[in-house]
């Protein structure tokens, strides 16, 4: 069973790719950050990214832990809509310190060597109520997370800025 981390700065693609990648019957894991941004703003927290980013960095960590046990329960490849380096990539952007219980995470759920990174493209780049980050800062976030996965030992292949059908094609020919 492979693991494989499609990441880059927000708003390049990787939620429509992975959606696709799902279609094609392949294990999909959904960013965590975007689904505890919407619980967070429904409890009225303060624990987001624009507020309290330690307090959040901590949650998105234990639910990357939790999908990435819960990948292990299946033989399918799957595809994970970033994974725990992406959290130490927007730490440092934001020069927050990096806790130790971040690298022990990432030494026991290491995922496959490959990473796919979506580059930063504007003409696709769209805000919503859970990507409040500029297009430039969307590219800071990009090169910051392309060092930390290298960094890591990984390797670094950037998709195509192609169609959906396209981008596909490309990371199954990668697998």
């Amino acid at each position: 069973m492979h693991k494989y981390i499609i990441s880059g700065g927000p708003g390049a693609g990787k939620t429509t790719l992975l959606q696709a990648l799902h279609q094609k019957g392949y294990n999909v894991s959904e960013e965590a950050s975007r689904q505890l941004i919407i619980e967070e703003i429904a409890k009225g927290s303060d624990c987001l990214p624009w507020g309290n980013l330690p307090c959040f960095a901590r949650k998105v960590l234990e639910r990357m832990i939790q999908d990435f046990g819960h990948a292990h329960t299946t033989s399918r490849t799957t595809f994970f809509d970033r994974g725990i380096p992406d959290i130490i990539s927007y730490l440092k952007v934001a020069a927050q310190p990096v806790d130790e219980v971040y690298e022990q995470a990432m030494q026991q759920n290491r995922y496959s060597p490959l990473v796919f990174l979506a580059p930063p493209w504007q003409d696709i780049y769209v805000n919503d109520s859970e990507r409040w980050q500029t297009f430039e800062e969307a590219v800071i976030l990009f090169h910051a997370i392309k060092e930390t996965y290298q960094s890591l030992r990984y390797t670094i292949v950037e998709l195509p800025k192609a169609s959906v059908a396209e981008r596909v094609n490309f990371v199954i020919s990668h697998i």
